[in-house]
């Protein structure tokens, strides 16, 4: 079966993915129980009275994530141990036994608050395994249990624009395992908060395949619509209480959506576009023995020009120390990434450009002009995605007075590709587009300098 390539260019995200690709950049909280415990997984039934941090700040956490650039905030609502971060009205086992804020505490809406203040979306993350719940493994009980939570969070926090499901499903009481209810998880999200995206374990956004920050050469957003489900196998997700697993680097297939990937498939094809979550630390709650492992602002934004530079959603976690605050060194990586994305931004020279467009052997042709030779660091690509994702491959061109100095490309853009360039000087910029699946429309070029 041969490739319908007006197909696969015709497959569109829904304007819940837009909105959700446009964030770019957002961070992930675990904090909780395990971070009072020095665990990366609870094991359940914890005393609420270990839960007391003295100086709790979640104004301070945004603002140090709004400095580093982010436009989003996901808050582990709930891990795996059971520990509730607002007081749900489904269990005792929840802030409201522990004599932090006297019993009367709601962190969820302290995160929700500070991220409207800050202007930062918000959203959550509830574990569907329940270490503490007796209801676990029993089937629909355990459902109506997890949907009237999720209810919960979805209608008392304001506008959600991410619910992050993970595929965890480990043992319950006598060994029993719960089989989850993903559709009807999913419809009662699409009911409560229809334009929120749900990642990982839902159909809007697809992990990585790795949580240590790596990315595909070339991420497709167009892919085999049974990616859906690929990560609700419980066999993908983290098996040990370490903080190993987000520094290896598991992901399963290279290639997800090529003309060669895709070849001989006769399913659908769904817009799927991939997220790249990774922590700032070994492990994803706060542990003091990391404190002199966290990662620098320069590798920060290696991994964010990468991800968000490599048409992917960028999820970096950010977990806060015992007593309630962030640690000073997660606050300076922070800060210094938000500098040196801020500069890359502030570094593009296009609009000093004379553009013309022609065509070359039906290859569309960008040349950008300058009037005086540039150093260049980046030639930045961004296709209108209302349009779906059709460029396969590009090349560029750097010339200074009529020769050519460098030449070099890359394959797919999507929402943002940003190709690094040689140490050169340049006056002039030709972008061709060398493969594409229908006619490409570009949103823009972008020209930044060293």
């Amino acid at each position: 079966m041969s490739l319908d390539l007006r197909y696969l260019a015709g497959v569109r995200p829904s304007a819940r993915q837009r909105r959700w690709q446009e964030l770019e950049f957002y961070g992930f909280v675990h904090f909780g129980m395990n971070t009072v415990t020095d665990r990366e997984w609870g094991l359940g039934h914890e005393d609420p009275a270990l839960f007391d941090p003295a100086h709790v700040d979640a104004d301070g956490w945004v603002t140090a994530m709004a400095a580093a650039g982010m436009r989003g905030v996901v808050l582990t609502a709930k891990h795996h141990d059971g520990f509730c971060l607002w007081p749900s009205a489904h269990t005792a086992h929840t802030v409201a036994a522990s004599p932090w804020r006297r019993g009367g505490g709601d962190l969820v809406a302290e995160v929700a608050s500070a991220c409207a203040a800050h202007g930062l979306a918000f959203g959550v993350y509830l574990s569907p395994w329940d270490r503490t719940d007796a209801r676990y493994g029993t089937g629909t009980d355990y459902d109506d249990y997890f949907v009237a939570q999720l209810t919960e969070l979805l209608t008392g926090y304001g506008e959600v624009f991410c619910v992050w499901l993970d595929g965890a499903d480990g043992e319950g009481p006598d060994g029993r395992r719960q089989s989850y209810d993903w559709d009807r998880y999913h419809r009662v999200i699409r009911a409560l908060q229809p334009d929120a995206v749900i990642s990982v374990c839902g159909p809007d956004v697809r992990w990585c395949g790795n949580e240590a920050g790596q990315t595909r050469p070339d991420e497709w957003s167009v892919v085999p619509h049974e990616l859906r489900d690929a990560e609700r196998v419980a066999s993908r997700s983290q098996r040990a209480d370490d903080g190993g697993f987000s520094r290896a680097v598991r992901s399963d297939e290279v290639d997800l959506g090529s003309r060669a990937a895709l070849e001989g498939y006769a399913g659908e094809c769904v817009w799927y576009p991939a997220e790249v979550n990774t922590s700032i630390r070994p492990g994803w709650f706060h542990h003091p023995s990391e404190d002199g492992q966290v990662r620098g602002a320069a590798e920060l934004f290696d991994l964010w020009r990468a991800s968000v530079g490599g048409n992917a959603g960028f999820l970096l976690n950010v977990p806060p120390r015992a007593d309630g605050v962030l640690a000073a060194p997660d606050v300076a990586s922070l800060h210094g990434l938000g500098e040196l994305i801020r500069a890359h931004r502030a570094a593009d020279r296009s609009g000093e450009a004379v553009v013309s467009t022609s065509e070359v052997d039906g290859r569309p042709r960008t040349t950008l002009t300058f009037a005086a030779p540039l150093r260049l660091r980046s030639v930045d690509l961004a296709e209108d995605l209302d349009h779906g994702q059709r460029i396969e491959e590009f090349t560029v061109e750097l010339s200074l007075s009529g020769q050519v100095v460098w030449r070099g490309g890359a394959g797919v853009v999507g929402h943002l590709r940003i190709l690094d360039v040689p140490d050169v000087l340049a006056d002039r910029v030709d972008v061709v587009l060398q493969r594409f699946r229908a006619r490409p429309v570009l949103a823009g070029i972008r020209t930044t300098t060293a």
